[in-house]
């Protein structure tokens, strides 16, 4: 570690380059060494000129297997450049203290880390939580003084909870740990925060693509140790860029909404006396939908429906590419959207149809990929979580400025971004 002044003249003489491009592309080192130096340079002005560590944590995208992983189910994922990250500081005491300028700090005493119900929702309960679960699995924890920023905003569909739980328990791991806790035992503490602390009845998948960087599938048949399969690929390579686009709406305050989906798949598996989605089949389910839809509802019934041919897709998607089947693995990603769309319905609230900026963006994204050459037409679904928030689209990178314009008079300025896959994982970079 480092003192603070220190790290800010070896960032400005270009002694981090190598490190920084790890990450980022030469097109931005600049602007993130700028970045670098204004985060080392608040945590002068917040705690003083101590000795410092950066971590930085990716966003994810969700690739395959939309709602999955919270019944056990395979998932293709990616670790994007967009990330989260702080300057952090031990302060040999017992207090944490996180801070992100604009918002208030987060303050707590590690000595009284018992759960508030008051704080659901909140980035205090993941604070809370991720420190709970590392003592409480024997890990070390201290008093440190932490700012962050992060580009993986909330409401994105890149997982931007994730990334900054993550961020925490890779801190954690780094500062006191010395790098003992895997990366999958730190996304599962993240996890535990967000469905105890938070409130948020999420699977593991955000996290384990936000820890384990690159291109992943995950198979969660046993959540206590996920098969993770890495992958290389570039779909810049095959003539395409990954693209989301915003439709301008937000994640914010659907905790509930996100948690109903797997307790609505759950309690279908229920009935035949199973515990997840993964432990029935689609013969088990058809034998017995008259009693299912009078039990459950028909959305329950739809939904279960959904992960079962979802599950399958997800391998097939990472069989794909495995074999660079570009073709299929579009044709896979097409019928993910549908099913998200159909069965899932994780697009717009039932509560508020007239809000359906999700299904607007997918529509004109069809639009704009049937306008060109059949052989090059590209794919869309749903980004993540649904409801709100991004798309994700596949566009040949011929077109990609003209999509660009296109989604611009429908959203507004900068709502598109292309995304690149991040290989390194969560880590310490300075």
């Amino acid at each position: 570690m480092e003192k603070v002044r220190k790290m800010i003249s070896k960032i400005k003489s270009g002694g981090a380059d190598a490190a920084l491009l790890e990450i980022y592309t030469m097109e931005h080192l600049e602007s993130k060494k700028a970045r670098y130096i204004n985060l080392l340079q608040r945590h002068a002005e917040l705690f003083g000129d101590e000795e410092v560590m950066i971590i930085s944590t990716p966003g994810r995208t969700e690739l395959g297997g939309n709602h999955t992983d919270h019944n056990l189910g395979n998932v293709l994922a990616g670790s994007v450049d967009l990330d989260s990250v702080c300057v952090v500081s031990k302060n040999g005491g017992t207090e944490v203290v996180l801070d992100s300028e604009g918002y208030e700090p987060v303050k707590l005493n590690i000595e009284d880390l018992s759960m508030r119900a008051v704080e659901k929702d909140t980035t205090t309960a993941l604070l809370r939580g991720i420190l709970y679960r590392f003592k409480a699995l024997n890990y070390k924890i201290d008093g440190f003084n932490c700012n962050m920023d992060s580009e993986v905003l909330p409401g994105s569909g890149l997982s931007s909870s994730a990334s900054v739980e993550v961020m925490i328990g890779t801190l954690l791991n780094e500062l006191f740990n010395d790098g003992a806790v895997s990366f999958v035992e730190v996304a599962k503490i993240g996890q535990f925060a967000e469905n105890n602390f938070f409130g948020k009845a999420s699977g593991l998948m955000d996290q384990v693509a936000c820890a384990a960087g690159g291109v992943v599938g995950i198979d969660f048949k046993d959540p206590e140790q996920p098969v993770i399969k890495p992958m290389n690929y570039s779909f810049d390579a095959r003539g395409y860029e990954l693209m989301v686009t915003d439709v301008r709406s937000s994640h914010a305050n659907l905790s509930e909404e996100y948690s109903a989906m797997p307790a609505e798949m759950k309690s279908i598996a229920g009935h035949f006396g199973k515990s997840v989605c993964r432990e029935i089949t689609i013969a088990q389910l058809t034998s017995e939908i008259p009693a299912l839809r009078k039990t459950y509802g028909d959305r329950a019934v739809l939904r279960a429906v959904h992960f079962l041919n979802e599950n399958k897709r997800a391998v097939a998607e990472f069989e794909a590419l495995e074999a660079d089947n570009f073709t299929d693995y579009l044709e896979l990603v097409k019928d993910s959207g549908n099913s998200s769309f159909k069965y899932l319905q994780n697009i717009y609230l039932g509560t508020r149809p007239e809000d359906q900026s999700l299904s607007i963006g997918l529509a004109f994204t069809e639009q704009f990929l049937n306008s060109g050459d059949a052989s090059d037409n590209g794919a869309c679904r749903v980004q993540g979580g649904g409801f709100a928030g991004t798309i994700q689209a596949y566009i040949p990178k011929t077109r990609i400025k003209d999509y660009i314009i296109y989604m611009e008079s429908i959203f507004g300025e900068g709502c598109s971004a292309e995304l690149r896959i991040r290989n390194k994982p969560a880590c310490r970079i300075l």
